[in-house]
């Protein structure tokens, strides 16, 4: 039997495919900007003699963050609406962690925190942290994307981790102690109990709430007593939706629904048994994209 050489290399692409999207979705926080990246990259192989790639895994790593890299300039150069202006598009599965595809997408639990410190670095900042820390490339086959030297590929890289390290903390690993946390966070929440979610708050806690363009996009809180004061906004929100317990991009979170409609994807950085950072996604336009059928339950 003859095998279409399109094909055979079409099934070789799609077997990287989860890993190229997790490259993406990590240099971008936008999961259409990262699939359209991917599409790119199989376009540029599809174009491409494939006899002349030894190793088709690390060249499309290459193809894809040259790609992304490209993207992120582009959004410099056109001064486009940038993730310091709105929250990274959430990455939601089941509570049980069932959900191969977006597991691959956020295996080492890549939180919205942590997205939103990548979009304060420089697109060659970010691309030297994604593949070498997050993806174990050598800063050797890194240099040629961002036209450096390996050396200088590498302090890219070094001045990515020091930010990164200094605004965003890590999760708790447990799940079941993150879940344990929310689930007295939204019992304090329904309760308007004020002292009870000061008490479940990192004291450098950071609230970040993105409603879309029609509520003034982002906004901003700090320090525990500041988001603790936002009890009565938490207690509306407690008793007017249904939480549906959920992990938002491997972190612990909560779909919350009114009459069967998404109203809102939160995401909960729990660390040290306390919340370190909430993140809140109510934009009406951006929900309506979200894949969250398997989501929740």
């Amino acid at each position: 039997m003859t095998v279409d050489p399109t094909e055979f290399l079409a099934a070789r692409f799609d077997e990287q495919r989860p890993h190229l999207k997790a490259v993406a979705y990590r240099m971008l926080g936008s999961l259409a900007e990262a699939d359209d990246a991917v599409q790119e990259a199989w376009l540029r192989l599809a174009r491409s003699d494939e006899r002349e790639i030894e190793n088709l895994a690390g060249w499309l790593t290459t193809v894809v963050g040259r790609i992304c890299l490209d993207m992120l300039r582009a959004r410099k150069r056109l001064g486009e609406e940038s993730l310091d202006a709105r929250l990274p598009d959430p990455v939601v599965s089941r509570e049980d962690g069932t959900d191969p595809e977006q597991q691959a997408l956020v295996a080492d639990s890549v939180g919205l925190a942590l997205l939103v410190v990548l979009e304060s670095l420089s697109p060659a900042e970010r691309l030297a942290f994604v593949l070498h820390d997050m993806f174990g490339l050598p800063f050797d086959q890194i240099a040629p994307i961002v036209d450096r030297t390996p050396a200088t590929a590498k302090k890219l890289a070094s001045r990515a981790r020091q930010r990164v390290r200094g605004a965003a903390p890590p999760a708790d690993p447990d799940p079941a102690d993150q879940r344990r946390v929310v689930d007295a966070f939204l019992s304090a929440a329904r309760g308007g109990d004020f002292e009870g979610l000061l008490s479940l708050l990192d004291p450098d806690v950071v609230l970040r709430a993105d409603g879309g363009v029609l509520t003034g996009g982002l906004r901003v809180i700090r320090g525990a007593g500041a988001v603790a004061g936002q009890d009565a906004t938490f207690r509306r929100m407690a008793t007017a939706a249904a939480a549906h317990p959920a992990r938002v991009n491997g972190l612990a979170g909560l779909v919350n629904t009114i009459d069967g409609e998404l109203v809102s994807v939160m995401s909960f950085t729990v660390a040290g048994g306390r919340i370190a950072a909430i993140d809140i996604l109510s934009d009406p336009e951006r929900l309506a994209l979200l894949d969250l059928d398997t989501a929740a339950g």
